[in-house]
């Protein structure tokens, strides 16, 4: 757990970090091709990404002022269904946050994943919203967690966002669901029959008012890599409650030292007249 409170220690100081533009943040327009995300979900890009409409059955993109409405269509696909499964269900529209740039690859902040096409974000508040206001929802965003306590906001909190974020973890694409820990705890209190579901849920810092979803590599994509394998079990024990743990004193925040572009995405940006 200390190496995991460290690199979020670094990831921190990256994405606050710069307000610089990336060369990826100039590329406005997907790269044509056939669909291929291409390394990691920290360190790729996208070739033939798409844009989701910004309303569908069940669903509705928000931050769209950002233009990070686009991924492979395996991620288009899913996040369709999941709108389509969430109406179904009797829940509000889902609001669908950031999702990656036209070409993938790294962002100036915000963002350390995102890259290859096949992250999303997902608000736990529902929809809909008028067309305005999910252009830029700035500070509408609901926090599901006293941060103080650490512990669900039960004022908030309500059987739609347990029953979202397992419909969204039933897709057998999902790879894993980053919630924020004390989500966690809350989901494994709640569930009393089907725990499969909740090894994809993965804790992790901030994400307490959306969650972030993470489709595994398609098969088709022999350039994308994916995350190791999930560890057995539900992840409801002594892992998940380690992150409630104080972090270590001497923890300092340390310069972040970025992989270095692979030769397929330096190409692309090549091709864009990017360096």
């Amino acid at each position: 757990m200390k190496l995991a409170k460290n690199v979020f220690i670094v990831s921190l100081a990256f994405l606050s970090g710069s307000t610089m533009a990336t060369q990826w943040e100039k590329i406005r327009k997907p790269i044509s091709g056939q669909p291929q995300s291409i390394g990691g979900y920290s360190n790729g890009c996208i070739i033939g990404a798409q844009p989701l409409a910004l309303k569908g059955e069940g669903y509705q993109v928000i931050r769209s002022i950002k233009n990070r409405y686009y991924g492979h269509p395996q991620l288009l696909d899913y996040l369709t269904k999941l709108g389509q499964r969430t109406k179904a269900s009797g829940l509000p529209p889902i609001l669908i946050g950031d999702m990656g740039m036209p070409a993938g690859g790294r962002f100036s902040a915000g963002h350390a994943s995102h890259q290859t096409g096949l992250d999303a974000d997902i608000w736990l508040r529902f929809g809909p919203m008028d067309d305005e206001t999910a252009r830029d929802p700035a500070g509408l965003a609901t926090l599901m967690v006293d941060r103080d306590r650490q512990i669900v906001d039960e004022r908030v909190w309500t059987p739609g966002q347990f029953n979202l974020i397992k419909l969204a973890a039933q897709d057998s694409r999902v790879n894993r669901i980053f919630v924020n820990p004390a989500i966690k705890v809350k989901l494994c209190n709640m569930e009393k029959v089907d725990r499969a579901w909740l090894q994809k849920i993965r804790p992790w810092y901030g994400h307490d008012s959306h969650i972030h979803v993470r489709l595994s590599c398609p098969q088709d994509a022999k350039n994308c890599e994916n995350q190791a394998a999930l560890p057995a079990g539900d992840g409801c024990g002594a892992e998940l409650y380690s992150w409630f743990e104080p972090a270590p004193k001497s923890s300092t925040p340390k310069s972040k030292v970025l992989p270095a572009t692979s030769y397929q995405c330096q190409m692309i940006l090549s091709s864009q007249g990017l360096e």
